[in-house]
């Protein structure tokens, strides 16, 4: 659900996204919407993710990815190694990250209407509303880009087309303005 009046997925702080990260159930969902948040992936790359493509880096596979357009490799950051190790003890190499309940004999991966459901129940749990599976992306996005880090830099990690795209899921606050504009006195 989007409903910051532009359309987009609601940008989180880091207040709402440790109640967030406290009301998933599991360690499978704190893993999902981990990765999204900690590489700035979309649902669907996540989702698609196979035990091989985690390592030190997560590897997007250029098959996996908006458009088809390269494949991409995040490094693994100290927070989400700890969610990853917690959660990847169990599983082969070839297979999904994140398997289907509904879907054993096919393989398949879990589907994004599972997803919404398993955050819309967490966002329940935390008593947030307005958020969507793309809030961690942007909101990644967002803190990167407030922290200081180069858009070429934010733009190699989202697989963003070009800087003109990124520049859209970030957010200005309007106390960025008020510091703007307060710089020239």
């Amino acid at each position: 659900m989007k409903v910051n009046g532009n359309g987009q997925a609601k940008i989180l702080s880091q207040v709402e996204l440790d109640r967030l990260f406290a009301g998933f159930d599991n360690d499978r969902d704190r893993c999902l919407f981990g990765i999204c948040f900690h590489t700035g992936c979309r649902i669907s790359e996540a989702l698609q993710l196979t035990v091989n493509d985690v390592g030190t880096t997560i590897t997007f596979r250029k098959s996996t990815t908006k458009g088809k357009k390269g494949t991409r490799s995040i490094p693994v950051n100290p927070a989400l190694r700890k969610i990853l190790d917690l959660y990847l003890q169990e599983f082969q190499p070839d297979s999904y990250l994140f398997p289907s309940f509904h879907n054993a004999r096919e393989k398949g991966h879990l589907h994004r209407s599972s997803a919404d459901l398993i955050l819309r129940n967490a966002c329940e749990r935390a008593g947030l509303k307005g958020v969507s599976t793309h809030s961690f992306r942007r909101s990644a996005l967002t803190m990167m880009s407030n922290r200081g880090v180069p858009l070429r830099v934010i733009q190699k990690i989202s697989g963003h087309s070009s800087l003109e795209v990124l520049q859209r899921y970030l957010e200005v606050s309007d106390e960025q303005i008020g510091a703007a504009v307060g710089l020239l006195v």
